[in-house]
């Protein structure tokens, strides 16, 4: 902890420690469910009002009409409003969200905040093969705040070729706990996917986080709860699992961090990426300018 970090900002972190974040977690995800209309109409337009949740994109855009606070957590939107970058050779953001770090993976390092990084070997789970490929590549992190939208869709075009959930521990992952806790992407709860494309390889990490109800993807649907007490993987090289640049992944039910990696090319960051920098889907990120 920081010499220099306020005293609530302290007790904050403290308390991150020693909340029991799986109990409250699943405790959160089967609130979260709850159909009572009284009990989710209460919840949902109190979590709207405080934070300020933009509707006027959502396809259903009354709050009352959600089945239950997950369906509203996770609202389609008209897509019309999120226009993907054409460009063959780039990738677009994934999501809504704000830019946490970007830049080169130097020695097989990812940097977390000042002060703080950790490897891809241990955000990608121990698999030290998979972990080679990105050595000097690039990479991003992007946060999802409570108001963005909180699908997950492509950046470019992929096949996918593995998953793995990584059980871990369900820290919070905003902005302060990024500066306060090491290697808090590698030890939170995750779900690596990893894809072939036209750039080479390419790894998608869904970070959990403190009562995140579930991730999901596409194409296997909720992967976590339960959690597991060791790595799972699942292996579809020879399945023919291909998703198109802007077409929907994954999901969360409440908010985490998507951390995206690149194998080694000659990427060019574009001049919007900047740290705490808002971004939408289909916003250009990076362009391959080999």
């Amino acid at each position: 902890m920081s010499l220099f970090m306020s005293f609530s900002d302290k007790i904050k972190i403290f308390f991150q420690y020693v909340l029991p974040k799986h109990a409250v977690s699943v405790l959160a995800g089967k609130l979260a469910d709850v159909k009572n209309p009284w009990v989710k109409n209460q919840f949902i337009k109190r979590f709207a009002k405080a934070y300020n949740i933009d509707m006027s994109n959502a396809i259903e855009p009354e709050l009352t009409n959600y089945a239950c606070f997950n369906d509203f957590f996770t609202r389609a939107i008209d897509l019309d409003s999120r226009p993907i970058n054409d460009d063959e050779k780039s990738l677009c953001s994934p999501v809504d969200g704000a830019i946490s770090q970007f830049g080169e993976i130097e020695s097989g390092r990812i940097i977390q905040a000042k002060g703080h990084g950790f490897s891809a070997l241990e955000l990608l789970g121990g698999e030290s093969e998979q972990a080679d490929v990105f050595n000097q590549g690039e990479f991003t992190t992007i946060y999802l705040a409570p108001k963005d939208y909180h699908r997950i869709h492509m950046p470019c075009d992929g096949k996918l070729i593995s998953m793995a959930h990584v059980p871990g521990q369900l820290f919070s992952v905003n902005p302060l706990t990024a500066r306060s806790v090491p290697k808090l992407f590698a030890r939170n709860e995750r779900v690596v996917c990893h894809f072939d494309t036209a750039f080479g390889k390419m790894a998608m990490v869904l970070v959990g986080a403190t009562i995140v109800g579930s991730i999901e993807t596409v194409w296997a649907g909720n992967i976590t709860p339960p959690s597991r007490k060791s790595v799972e993987t699942w292996d579809y090289r020879d399945q023919d699992i291909n998703l198109k640049k802007g077409e929907e992944m994954g999901r969360f039910k409440l908010g985490s961090t998507v951390i995206l990696l690149m194998e080694n090319k000659k990427w060019a960051w574009d001049d919007s990426v900047q740290l705490e920098a808002d971004v939408v889907l289909g916003q250009r990120l990076v362009r391959d300018n080999s």
